[in-house]
């Protein structure tokens, strides 16, 4: 095994340095962990790396391709913080009380791990990982050597810190940049899209280049800004966000370059606007296709001569400020309307970035719902949460209108729906283990049966899915239809919540309303 391991260790070496995608480093460290335990009788292992306070699975066999988008909080997890305190391999009796983090997980029937054990990975006596074994058999790891599994996690643990310094080394691209100290928590997605996105983050983030991000409703823009402000040189200075549709027109230009007291009616008292609030940092200003024509002369002066003149003020003001202007608009188009300037476009797409739609990366699908499962799984008190392959296979085929968020919310009703069945269910005969593991259905979803078809929109308008057998509540039904019909009319209004209000002859702050409480904002 010795010898067979070392093998591995050194084309794990070799292919990590000459550089890999994060899916090729799963598929390396997946064939590490396999040969390692190629004659260990498991039925699951994980190999996680520590990640702030927590834990997130790198490779793992036997376990659902969710786990990769699950982050394990070691106060959340007793097993997992026992393994992480232990100075040699942790092994937990058959009848120990802790909660196993992965209760339900290794089998259909949600079976309970009956034999678990696991290694801290250290770096001069610092967390770095951890490997954990279970099987479904109590006693099954009775015969395994511990002073060989050691020897093996320690070696593990050396390749994890050598590749580690290979990642922290090719991502040097200046000295500031260099010495920078770059959290680790980010998911490593599989789709092509989000790993160029990825890349070109990494590119524009330590310079001072402003940037201009596209993206529609939901598809996480503000994560994407806030990676961009931790990857640059002004990530000590809190990021500072302005929602520009949300500022009354009258009172823009204050908010943003602020005024002296006595400018004008009601002003008692100095001001500072964001400019100078994010005054050497970084400024978001969002749904900047909101900003009034009127004052994007006023904003293009700022980003020429680096300059604010409050109101009320006759001295100019020098700002450092760093611009990422969010819009899920289409700027050129605006432009070609005359709705939005052109020199000032150009101006802040210095460095344009497109955050792609869900639908055109499902492949991430996976990873984002196993991170929503985790969160629902400890919100509910549940020992694990998992998705039925038929939930999976409709989650994968819905386009996802509302893209990252509709997702989150659609886990989370639909978790509560599982959740409240099992506790409608006579689970007299039940094991304590089995009530707090469950499945999410196609059906707690919620979602069309040919949702991958666009052409069935008007079906995804009825209260009852095609595969189901019983009414749902007239509220839920009513809800599910409004949920759907407001979003075709915000896609139909470029996600303009006031037009969309216009438009279905509605009041503007009911919308608002209604749309919070479906889960729309």
């Amino acid at each position: 095994m010795t010898s067979s391991l070392f093998l591995a260790l050194g084309g794990l070496l070799n292919r990590m340095g000459d550089g890999l995608s994060a899916e090729a480093q799963q598929d390396v460290w997946l064939q590490l962990i396999q040969t390692l335990l190629a004659r260990y009788p498991v039925d699951a292992c994980t190999l996680m790396v520590a990640d702030k306070d927590g834990l997130r699975p790198v490779a793992a066999f036997g376990l659902p391709q969710d786990i990769y988008g699950r982050y394990f909080l070691l106060k959340d997890h007793p097993r997992l913080a026992a393994i992480a305190d232990h100075a040699g391999v942790c092994r937990f009796a058959p009848d120990c009380s802790l909660p196993d983090p992965f209760d339900g997980m290794l089998d259909d029937k949600l079976t309970h791990v009956h034999d678990c054990m696991g290694v801290a990975l250290l770096d001069e006596g610092q967390l770095i990982g951890m490997l954990t074994l279970d099987a479904l058999t109590p006693g099954r790891f009775d015969t395994i050597d511990r002073q060989e599994l050691q020897a093996a996690a320690q070696m593990l643990a050396g390749a994890l810190r050598l590749t580690q310094r290979f990642e922290q080394a090719s991502s040097r691209l200046n000295e500031a940049y260099d010495k920078a100290q770059v959290p680790q928590s980010q998911v490593h997605w599989h789709s092509s899209a989000m790993q160029r996105l990825n890349e070109a983050l990494k590119l524009v983030a330590p310079t001072d280049m402003n940037v201009l991000l596209h993206g529609e409703t939901g598809v996480g823009k503000e994560r994407v800004v806030q990676r961009l402000h931790t990857l640059s040189t002004r990530r000590d200075n809190r990021l500072v966000r302005v929602n520009c549709a949300a500022l009354p027109e009258h009172l823009i230009e204050s908010a943003l370059f602020g005024h002296r007291r006595g400018a004008f009616s009601g002003a008692i008292k100095d001001h500072r606007g964001y400019f100078d609030v994010a005054n050497g940092s970084t400024l978001m200003l969002d749904e900047i296709g909101e900003l009034p024509l009127a004052l994007q002369p006023k904003l293009l002066r700022v980003l020429q001569e680096g300059e604010i003149q409050p109101l009320g003020s006759e001295h100019p003001q020098r700002v450092d400020v760093r611009i990422i202007a969010v819009t899920n608009r289409d700027l050129a188009a605006e432009v070609e309307a005359g709705r939005f300037r052109e020199d000032l476009y150009h101006r802040l797409s210095a460095f344009p970035l497109q955050v792609p739609p869900l639908r055109d990366r499902r492949e991430d699908i996976p990873l984002l719902a196993g991170s929503f499962l985790e969160e629902n799984r400890v919100r509910l008190g549940l020992a694990n949460l998992r998705l039925t392959e038929d939930a999976e296979v409709a989650l994968k085929a819905w386009h996802w209108p509302g893209n990252v968020r509709e997702l989150e919310h659609t886990l989370s009703r639909a978790a509560l729906r599982a959740f409240g069945d099992r506790m409608r269910q006579d689970d007299a005969t039940e094991s304590s283990q089995q009530r707090t593991a469950l499945y999410i259905t196609r059906t707690h979803l919620d979602l069309p049966t040919d949702s991958a078809n666009e052409s069935d929109a008007e079906d995804a308008d009825l209260p009852v899915a095609a595969n189901q057998t019983v009414w749902m509540a007239l509220r839920e039904a009513t809800d599910n239809f409004q949920r759907r019909y407001i979003y075709r009319a915000l896609a139909s209004h470029g996600d303009n919540w006031a037009a969309t209000a216009r438009a279905l002859e509605t009041d503007s702050g009911n919308l608002h309303r209604l749309g919070k409480r479906l889960g729309l904002k």
